[in-house]
């Protein structure tokens, strides 16, 4: 890994800790601040920044997610990754809401999930420069993998990841649960 990669991971971390202790929109209740001193990170690795074949759903299928609250919220399945971790095949899906376009949705679930990390799953997100298309390659990071505001405070509702994005694989990178008391 480089080091320059390592250190714009840590700025990007060090930034997210900053927003967490201090702005009014962030998901740790006002109560815990003053005993926050950062979230918990894997350390930074580079395997767990993956190569991904694009496959486009030129015709997406709506997915209803549930979500933390009690109403689930509809994404549509806009492309599936397909990359190897250890020499494995894996996928995962990739959403976005009817009529956005930009960011795309990828919350998953893997086998720290409940245990290293938090027990409803956690996201990323992809910004592709343009549109992608069948045979692209991105990279997925699952360093930046977060946990939902939701692992926070009860008062945020946020979508599961369907069982379509269940990894059967450890992936100890990005945020570890939280610890907020």
């Amino acid at each position: 890994m480089t080091d320059e990669y390592a250190e714009r991971l840590r700025a990007n971390r060090r930034e997210k800790d900053e927003f967490f202790a201090d702005h009014p929109q962030s998901p740790i209740p006002p109560e815990h601040r003053d005993g926050f001193d950062g979230l918990d990170y894997f350390p930074p690795d580079e395997t767990y920044r993956v190569e991904a074949t694009v496959t486009v759903h030129d015709d997406p299928e709506p997915v209803e997610m549930e979500t933390t609250a009690s109403n689930p919220v509809r994404y549509l399945r806009v492309v599936t990754f397909a990359f190897e971790v250890d020499g494995e095949e894996h996928a995962l899906a990739g959403y976005r809401q009817a009529g956005e376009d930009g960011e795309i949705f990828v919350p998953f679930r893997d086998k720290t999930t409940g245990q290293q990390t938090y027990h409803r799953g956690r996201y990323m997100e992809l910004e592709p420069e343009g549109e992608l298309a069948d045979g692209d390659v991105v990279t997925l990071d699952f360093n930046l993998a977060y946990s939902p505001f939701c692992a926070y405070s009860e008062a945020f509702a946020c979508p599961l990841p369907p069982e379509e994005n269940w990894l059967e694989i450890v992936v100890p990178a990005g945020e570890r649960a939280p610890d907020i008391e």
